[in-house]
């Protein structure tokens, strides 16, 4: 019986003719299938037996030395029977005929496909590269290969360390060691994470942290490129006051300072001075670039990565014992705490003292407020007054409520492994004092700034929603018409852009951002990301600390507050998370028992036990900063 060997959706198949016409042929295969195929599908015919044909022909394909036959057929297009015929002779016989044809079909970066049955040679410089990139790839699944061993038996490639963050965070899914990663991950059913963690791959959590925020948002590093060292391009006269500032003791930042003043009528000139770079960093210059990319200092325990570089915040910051450029609101308050007007200007400002919070609080707290009698510390009467003034502007704003639950900020500070968390109230009276200032000075200037009609960049909240905005919106938490960050230029970007806005009114200038200047928005829309990323970021390395906290005084039981739903805040930290199994029907500020089970540091999760209650305290609550 005539058989055929053809050629089917790539592949070589034999069968016996059963019928056949000019275009078709019927055929059943060795295991009885039938099939119509074409005439032209056809490579060879032969006589015999049709099931042990194929098996041969493979059989004697793999003893081909393909590098030989490359060789021996040269430049032009040829068929695999005239091949053939050349490496066995001319008496080939069907079965290394089709043996040929099976080894160039199987060889697509030696033979060039044609047509059917035709082959051309790949050129000698096409063929190397492409054998190259076959040893490359081999090698490739050997490193594979070899990392996943490693990592299934426990260990993580050593070479891996420096790349773990960007594995994890922003992997390129081409790279090997994703791939190994990634089979390593399936092959143990645990997650890349979990994987790596397991394996000492994270030796120190808080620095995975920063890494993959870097990573994410300073993918240059949190260095700073070269620029232009500022220079002031105003001439500005000095002040005839001595200021002061108030900050916590690791404060380099310092943007604000305060002056107190005494007038022959009887009034007091209040001087709420903000430090101004804005005055020595030029539109479009390097260090203006520095601002718009950065945005804002990031804030987080034991470090800061600052929005300006430190020898620029030197350059302005309001440090003691020198004249510093300052943008100044003046404002003339009666003996009976009205405020009767205000004037802002551009001058020299000297800084009499940098108090701090720690020195300053000692002297200056809720028991020895307002007295006259007591004890003498620096600025004492002027700290006094402008505490009452701020008590004032407290009431002024309808925010003055002394039943109003505490606040309380907390502090860490890090030594080696070990960390400190205190906590001090927010009402205490030197905070209060620099808020309502820095309220009074953020309000104003956003007023001035509409009222002038120069665009700004406000910060509003209405309908229970705080949002940043280009117009004058009011800020219902704050109960004030309008609020525009300004007290803060040395960091964030807000402010130094409203500083920009400033300057051009109070020097009567054309402004830096017209009110629709596109760029305007953009600065909103980049630092609103921007800002919330990074708090965002310092809230979980606060959390990541707040359990280390929790491990390092070694405690199991502890006390929480109940918020809403599920959700609870732990006693003496800043720490919120979800509780399943709490009774129903529990009220705001319900204090509960509750016992640690477990804590992931990676994550930042905490599991706990419900105890039961204790007994009930007001709970704490934060506003919108200044």
């Amino acid at each position: 019986m005539k058989n055929v060997f053809y050629e089917e959706d790539g592949n070589f198949k034999v069968g016996s003719i059963m019928t056949a016409t000019d275009a078709s042929l019927q055929v059943e295969a060795p295991h009885g299938k039938r099939s119509k195929i074409k005439t032209a599908q056809v490579l060879l015919r032969f006589e015999g037996t049709a099931a042990d044909f194929l098996p041969q022909a493979e059989a004697l394909a793999a003893e081909l030395d393909i590098d030989f036959l490359w060789s021996c057929c040269g430049s032009d297009e040829f068929s695999f029977d005239s091949l053939a015929q050349e490496y066995y002779g001319t008496q080939a016989s069907a079965v290394q005929q089709a043996a040929v044809a099976i080894r160039l079909h199987g060889a697509p970066m030696y033979f060039y496909r044609k047509g059917r049955g035709r082959y051309k040679a790949a050129p000698e410089e096409s063929l190397q590269a492409a054998l190259a990139g076959i040893e490359r790839k081999k090698r490739e699944q050997q490193q594979i290969d070899q990392w996943l061993a490693d990592l299934t038996q426990g260990q993580v490639p050593p070479n891996w360390l420096p790349h773990i963050p960007a594995l994890l965070t922003k992997p390129n899914k081409n790279t090997l060691e994703y791939k190994a990663l990634d089979q390593a991950s399936q092959h143990l059913a645990e997650s890349p994470l979990r994987l790596l963690a397991k394996r000492g791959g994270i030796p120190s959590v808080p620095q995975f942290l920063l890494s993959c925020f870097l990573l994410e948002h300073f993918p240059k590093g949190r260095g700073f490129p070269s620029y232009q060292a500022p220079t002031l391009q105003h001439e500005l006269p000095q002040a005839n006051v001595r200021a002061f500032s108030i900050d916590d003791a690791a404060t380099t930042e310092i943007d604000d300072a305060f002056s107190l003043v005494k007038q022959d009528n009887g009034h007091y000139q209040v001087g709420i001075h903000i430090a101004a770079p804005a005055l020595g960093i030029s539109a479009q210059s390097d260090l203006e670039k520095i601002i718009q990319q950065r945005l804002s200092t990031v804030y987080f325990p034991g470090d800061k990565i600052t929005m300006l570089p430190e020898e620029v915040v030197t350059h302005f910051t309001l440090k003691e014992g020198h004249y510093v450029p300052a943008l100044s609101m003046y404002i003339d308050v009666s003996p009976e705490w009205e405020i009767l007007g205000h004037h802002s200007v551009l001058e020299q400002v000297f800084i009499a003292d940098n108090l701090r919070h720690d020195r300053l609080e000692v002297f200056f707290n809720e028991e020895t407020v307002g007295q006259q009698q007591g004890e003498a510390y620096p600025y004492k009467e002027e700290l006094n007054w402008l505490w009452q003034f701020a008590n004032v502007l407290e009431q002024k704003r309808g925010k003055a409520d002394p039943n109003r639950p505490p606040q309380v900020d907390y502090n860490f500070a890090l030594e080696g492994e070990r960390v400190i968390i205190t906590r001090r109230k927010r009402g205490a009276p030197m905070d209060k004092l620099v808020s309502e200032l820095m309220i009074l000075v953020n309000s104003t200037w956003g007023g001035d700034l509409a009222q002038a009609g120069i665009g700004g960049l406000y910060r509003a909240q209405t309908n229970g929603k705080v949002k940043m905005t280009t117009s004058p919106l009011p800020h219902v938490g704050l109960g004030v018409e309008q609020y525009a960050w300004s007290s803060s230029p040395l960091r964030r970007a807000v402010d130094f852009v409203n500083q920009q806005q400033l300057i051009a009114m109070v020097t009567d200038t054309p402004p830096r951002f017209a009110r629709n200047d596109a760029s305007l928005f953009a600065v909103l829309r980049d630092f609103d990301a921007a800002y919330t990323a990074y708090g965002q970021f310092q809230s979980k390395m606060e959390r990541y600390w707040c359990l280390r906290w929790l491990q390092q005084e070694n405690i199991t039981d502890t006390t929480a507050t109940w918020l809403k739903e599920d959700l609870v805040r732990l006693e003496n930290l800043p720490f919120t998370f979800r509780l399943a199994g709490l009774p129903s029907e529990l009220t705001p500020g319900t204090r509960l028992r509750l016992q640690i089970i477990s804590m992931d540091e990676l994550e930042q999760q905490l599991e706990c036990r419900y105890l039961g209650l204790c007994d009930v305290e007001p709970p704490i609550v934060a506003e919108e900063g200044v």
